[in-house]
């Protein structure tokens, strides 16, 4: 376990819309170079940027055509090798969005492969047999090359799917994982590693990690087998190198070798409840009640978070880190249902919660997420994907560009959030977020490890009560004032509203959160 991972609070960049420094309308490295600054004061160690790899952009970097090539539209491989180089000297690590199960019909490996005569890369992706031949349990494309046979899609059909072969093949055209083929695409997935690691990257986060192998068990145990060989090639080459799992299935991804797991929004997830918990409709409107644990007046239920929670931390406490996140780029913002206020309350346990926070970029400030047209296979998606919000004035100081030019349109509104006018407010979301990171450096029982117990969790009651080694921490996030015995008493440390530990009772004001030292 790389040892940084213990104070690690990871910064999320979309790239295209973080902050644009040429004035094109799109985000680049250089813009990213500009505000590592900002991003430290944040008291962020480490960022994960979305893919910024060449690409023809039909799912927004998701469909490399170029795994060792930088997108023009960011900069140069030697412009994101002295970002790799201005982050470490701030002290902040960076982790590359790597694509493993899939790329570009562009890429040069998938136009080899649908040549007609066999090749290096024929089986480097999964095809049928015949041109008019499907396969069970994915999506098939066929028609579209001089082969005469059908490729599998891994998402898009634009991504073909890399073949790491099946666990249990029950076609002729179906390779099994020890193939030598099978062998090579994992290789080839390891010297990529290998190219970004040496130019000064500190890892990868991994995307649709648990998609690789195909016909795989319900353990996922030959996806999981390859994740663990190449591990082994991190443990002995790189060791300081961190992995993080796309996979939300930290009971197989982190004994896989993964040293950190999502939890994301997936329906019926715990995560879900905590912020999230509504439907969205086909024109992509909130349905029904916001009934998730942060909502003021939902009479928040924390137990559907711990009880999915607490089985998966228990069993991979030993293994590695969840990662709660606070979004991400598939993911609507908290904003949209949240204030302000109910955000705070949020980041409250996001940040002192086990693990590896994941802060996505503009949640800091409470970016709203806008109702957009997609923009390179967003869909839904493409709302939280909008321009950082720097400042007042053109374009709220994402860029200098024309507004017709920007990659996506900024918050139109006038009360639109943004960093300068919250950097000058004590009480603004933004120093909110400042402080409970500076209280998760200060405070090593805040950080990683595992030391949680959870002191008071009823069904269908507040507050929230949980221990992390010599620290108490409560959260309220309803408008009724709560109290509960703890047979303990502490000395005040942090609070966010109004409470108190002392003669045996936890008592929290309306919409608090507090830490005491026992």
């Amino acid at each position: 376990m790389p040892g940084w991972l213990e104070d690690a609070v990871f910064y999320e960049i979309y790239p295209q819309t973080f902050y644009d420094a040429n004035g094109d309308g799109i985000g680049d490295f250089e813009g990213i170079i500009e505000k590592l600054g900002f991003i430290k004061d944040l008291g962020c160690n480490a960022l994960w940027l979305n893919p910024c790899f060449d690409s023809p952009f039909k799912d927004a970097g998701y469909d490399v055509r170029d795994y060792k090539k930088t997108a023009p539209r960011y900069g140069g491989n030697d412009d994101l090798k002295r970002l790799f180089a201005e982050a470490h000297r701030r002290g902040i690590r960076v982790l590359l969005d790597l694509v493993p199960g899939h790329t570009s019909e562009e890429h040069e490996w998938f136009i080899q492969s649908k040549k007609a005569e066999p090749n290096e890369y024929w089986n480097r992706f999964i095809w049928t047999d015949h041109c008019f031949r499907r396969g069970e349990g994915m999506s098939f494309i066929g028609g579209e090359s001089e082969r005469a046979a059908a490729y599998a899609a891994n998402f898009f059909k634009c991504q073909p799917a890399l073949n790491f072969g099946f666990l249990k093949p029950a076609e002729s055209w179906q390779l099994g994982t020890d193939h030598p083929d099978s062998i090579a695409t994992r290789e080839a997935i390891k010297d990529v590693m290998r190219f970004w690691l040496d130019a000064g990257a500190d890892g990868f986060r991994v995307d649709m990690a648990g998609s690789l192998v195909k016909n795989d068990d319900e353990k996922q145990s030959g996806t999981a087998a390859l994740w663990r060989n190449i591990r082994g090639m991190l443990d002995r080459e790189y060791p300081e190198a961190a992995m993080a799992a796309e996979w939300s299935r930290p009971e197989v991804a982190l004994p896989a070798g993964f040293h950190m797991d999502f939890l994301l929004n997936n329906p019926g997830s715990g995560y879900k409840t905590l912020i999230r918990d509504y439907e969205l409709s086909p024109k992509n409107e909130v349905t029904g009640t916001d009934n998730s644990f942060f909502k003021k007046d939902a009479r928040g239920d924390i137990m559907r978070f711990l009880e999915d929670y607490l089985p998966r931390y228990k069993s991979t406490k030993d293994d590695g880190y969840i990662a709660l996140i606070s979004g991400n780029h598939d993911t609507v913002r908290l904003r949209r249902t949240l204030s302000p206020d109910e955000m705070a309350l949020v980041f409250a346990l996001l940040f002192t919660f086990p693990g590896t926070p994941f802060l996505y970029y503009g949640d800091e400030i409470g970016m709203r997420y806008l109702n957009l047209p997609t923009k390179e296979g967003g869909y839904f998606r493409t709302g939280a994907r909008t321009p950082m919000q720097w400042s007042k004035g053109k374009n709220l100081g994402f860029s200098t560009a024309d507004p017709d030019k920007l990659y996506l349109p900024v918050d139109a509104a006038p009360d639109a959030p943004t960093v300068e006018e919250q950097e000058w407010d004590g009480k603004s979301l933004l120093n909110t977020v400042k402080a409970l990171l500076r209280l998760r450096h200060n405070e090593s029982d805040l950080q990683a490890k595992p030391n949680l117990e959870i002191i008071y969790a009823e069904k269908g009651r507040l507050p929230l009560v949980y221990r992390r080694g010599g620290l108490v921490l409560a959260v309220n996030p309803s408008l009724k004032a709560v109290q509960v015995p703890v047979r303990l008493n502490g000395t005040f440390v942090y609070a966010i509203g109004a409470g108190s530990l002392e003669k045996g009772l936890c008592a929290l004001g309306p919409q608090s959160f507090g830490v005491w030292r026992v």
